[in-house]
């Protein structure tokens, strides 16, 4: 690892403050050496590592880069590493059975417009203090297999299989496959390499990041700090409300009327966590829209924000209008995306080019749940066909222009 580039360092109490209290879940050893360490002027190596197992990344990412922007700005040296060998193999937190494995292909294409997505909230190209693009493809993929065994020396099987998804898949007798063992040592091992002293991640990742603490202590004699984020999930069903392998949430690559639909399609005990976490609203005005505004009106003003910070004031604004014509009005707005089909087209293939259902089969229970509408219209026939012209198909609440020629 390069020598780390002199920098003078910003103390502010305050900022200090703020960023410990605010999309924080647990900082180990302590948020108190934590915040000790900030105070001392020392300049510290951070990183955080996302897997490419989808080309987009949603809101939940975003607070991590939100939070290493602020670190950033104080002058500490920010590492964003990029997943592109241990995605292929998969981590299996949180998943009853094991992920496919992604070719190098699959893993390069998948990351292309990453640092795009996440120009509008962390500066990567600043010229003073850029972020360190790293992939960890780099030196795992050079590990000779005498080095993986003195890696897999470090821990027991009975300590892999501590993880909850194992006890589950064990409990229900699916199959655990030796080579996701290897996942959170290779997260570890890249704490080593890039001989980091903050390792940044979400709730879900605590397993792993604890391997990489302990394997730079053991490797370079190094305590890391585990600073956590909160996971953004519904605090009523626990369930996630973004995740980047299964396709849902809101993610940072959509126009911003999709964005704004899609924040506005949240349910409201979702609101407080989505104002903390993604958007750069001082936490007491927060509190005041959430005690004072009618739920939808806070919405509104939330929706409004996250658009603002990836597409601008202006098509925040336009897409607000054209939200408040679909739906408050019941309008059509101007701005849909369309798509142009040849004649007799049917509408389960329609839905499934439009992204509007994942599948044939997703599209079938979409229609026979009566969620389908063709200007207007319930559509009830899975082998409906569209004739030329022009229509307005909606799911939900999405809609999108049909054209069939």
């Amino acid at each position: 690892m390069e020598k780390t580039k002199d920098m003078k360092i910003i103390i502010d109490k305050n900022k200090i403050k703020e960023l410990l209290s605010r999309s924080v879940e647990e900082i180990l050893p302590s948020k108190e050496k934590f915040a000790e360490v900030l105070s001392s002027g020392k300049r510290l190596r951070i990183y955080i590592g996302t897997d490419a197992t989808g080309s987009s990344l949603h809101l939940g990412h975003a607070t991590n880069y939100m939070i290493l922007e602020k670190l950033r700005a104080m002058g500490h040296e920010v590492i964003f590493l990029i997943g592109d060998f241990t995605s292929r193999i998969g981590d299996p937190t949180d998943k009853d059975a094991a992920r496919v494995q992604l070719s190098r292909d699959d893993v390069i294409k998948n990351t292309e417009t990453w640092l795009k997505q996440i120009e509008p909230i962390i500066k990567t190209n600043d010229k003073e203090n850029p972020v360190k693009i790293k992939y960890n493809h780099d030196w795992l993929s050079k590990m000779s297999f005498e080095d993986v065994i003195d890696l897999s020396s470090n821990f027991t099987v009975q300590q892999m299989l501590e993880r909850d998804m194992f006890e589950k898949r064990m409990t229900e007798n699916k199959p655990i496959y030796v080579h996701e063992f290897f996942y959170p040592l290779m997260q570890g091992w890249d704490s080593v390499v890039m001989d980091v002293d903050v390792e940044m991640c979400g709730n879900d990742q605590k397993f792993n990041a604890l391997v990489g603490r302990t394997l730079q202590k053991r490797y370079n004699n190094k305590e890391k700090f585990v600073f956590i984020t909160t996971l953004l999930e519904n605090p009523v069903t626990k369930e996630k409300m973004m995740s980047k392998s299964l396709g849902t949430g809101i993610f940072l690559d959509w126009s911003a009327y999709e964005m704004f639909g899609g924040v506005m399609a949240q349910v409201d005990e979702n609101m407080r966590q989505l104002f903390v976490d993604t958007t750069f609203l001082d936490l007491n005005e927060i509190e005041y829209i959430l005690a004072n505004d009618k739920p939808k009106d806070a919405k509104l003003k939330l929706a409004l924000e996250i658009v603002k910070i990836y597409h601008g004031t202006k098509e925040a604004n336009e897409a607000k209008e054209n939200w408040e014509k679909q739906f408050s009005k019941k309008e059509i707005p101007d701005n849909l995306e369309e798509f142009n089909f040849n004649n007799g087209i049917k509408i389960l293939e329609v839905l499934k080019e439009t992204k509007l259902s994942s599948s044939n089969s997703n599209g079938r229970r979409k229609i026979d749940e009566k969620a389908v509408q063709l200007d207007g219209k319930k559509l009830t026939d899975h082998n409906f066909e569209l004739k030329k012209g022009e229509f307005i198909l909606k799911l939900g609440k999405k809609m999108v222009k049909i054209n069939v020629k």
